[in-house]
């Protein structure tokens, strides 16, 4: 990994200050994280500003639509953008960071033509229909049946904590094809829409009391078969590429926002006194080195998925075990320098993110899944049994 950075990439880094200096400032209020409608058309219109710029899917391949940029321009770029404020990918999400991906590495050309570029404009959002009620951690225990009808999928079954299906136009879905097959070669990965006759949403309310996810009920909607990404049966390979860049890199820009969380608190401890206690400064400097590391894992991880076909590997799973624990650790040292007074108040951004932490080591694979990856596909260990 080359951290050095050549002329090219340092001009790069300067016209996108000077982009965002001259873009940011004319962008519209932040809507209520209650409207959801709202939160949509605001990151959509992030989205096409990004679009129009030529930054949209900077790192994406060319012939999918991106820019084809090195993993230092990428990283560059989730800098700048986090450094500078500006809004993240949102309700997005799952369409830039995992179907969007997906349907580049593994769709046919007519797929990417027509879902890539709506991803990258901001047009069309997508929600990930993967987790069931019986079906968490082990995924591949999914029950949702698929039955084949001529030119389409009849689907009928259950989906829940399915991110952002709110205000998806698209669902990645995952499905079992054949139930006779061992559970992990029984699997398919469909692309739905999200108004087909027979599906239904119910939002789920989590602790910080916000509505991201919901249960997706589904009655025999019809899927047509051109909507499968990958062969029939072969959807749990395709499912691994979509997990691979939801731990890989999707979590990358969050590093850098932790960071920045990271100076807040240091100087809200010195407003209120308690950069004082040498126990909280040194809590405080251990997570600078923790993130400061994860920022240098971020960076390895990018460019071996840039070397190996823009796919990340294992290495994504070290990245998604520690960082979890870690933001939880940023947030605790959070409660602690808010005091007990404050540290409950539901209006103070830390303490909603505080609560929101605790579903990292469950989200996107938890923690015990992300140690057996790592003992089996990096280290050689035996499966356990």
């Amino acid at each position: 990994m080359d951290l050095a950075y050549t002329q090219e990439e340092r001009e790069f880094r300067v016209r996108l200050r000077e982009w965002l200096a001259a873009v940011l400032p004319g962008l519209p209020p932040r809507p209520d994280p209650a409207d959801w409608p709202g939160r949509r058309a605001y990151d959509a219109g992030w989205q096409r500003l990004l679009y129009d710029a030529g930054y949209a899917g900077l790192h994406w391949p060319a012939d999918a639509g991106g820019r084809g940029a090195t993993p230092t321009q990428h990283l560059i770029f989730l800098e700048e953008t986090e450094r500078a404020g500006a809004p993240y990918v949102g309700a997005n999400f799952v369409g830039l960071l995992h179907a969007g991906p997906t349907i580049a590495a593994e769709g046919t050309p007519e797929q990417r033509a027509r879902w890539l570029p709506p991803v990258l404009r901001g047009d069309e959002m997508w929600c990930q229909g993967f987790s069931e009620p019986g079906a968490g951690s082990d995924l591949a225990a999914l029950r949702t049946r698929a039955v084949r009808d001529g030119d389409a999928y009849v689907v009928s079954g259950q989906k829940i904590w399915t991110s952002h299906a709110e205000v998806a136009d698209w669902c990645e879905l995952l499905v079992r094809t054949d139930a006779a097959a061992p559970k992990h070669r029984g699997i398919s990965w469909l692309a739905m829409r999200m108004d087909a006759p027979g599906v239904t949403v119910r939002p789920l309310r989590t602790l910080a009391g916000s509505t991201e996810f919901a249960e997706v009920f589904l009655d025999e909607v019809r899927v047509p078969l051109a909507h499968r990404v990958g062969a029939e049966n072969d959807g749990w390979r395709v499912t691994m590429v979509t997990l691979s860049f939801e731990r890989g890199t999707a979590f990358v820009g969050e590093v850098v926002a932790c960071r920045r969380t990271l100076d807040a608190l240091a100087a809200e401890a010195r407003r209120s006194g308690r950069w004082d206690d040498p126990v909280l400064r040194r809590r405080l400097g251990r997570l600078a080195a923790e993130f400061q590391a994860l920022w240098r894992l971020t960076q390895w991880n990018v460019s071996e998925a840039q070397r190996s076909g823009g796919v990340p590997g294992a290495g994504g799973s070290v990245f998604k075990l520690r960082y979890s624990h870690a933001r939880q650790e940023l947030y605790e040292a959070a409660a602690e320098v808010l005091g007990a007074g404050d540290a409950l108040d539901l209006d103070r951004e830390w303490v909603r993110d505080r609560l929101s932490s605790l579903s990292y080591t469950i989200a996107a694979g938890t923690s015990q899944i992300q140690r057996n990856i790592v003992a089996e596909r990096i280290l050689g260990l035996p499966k356990g049994r």
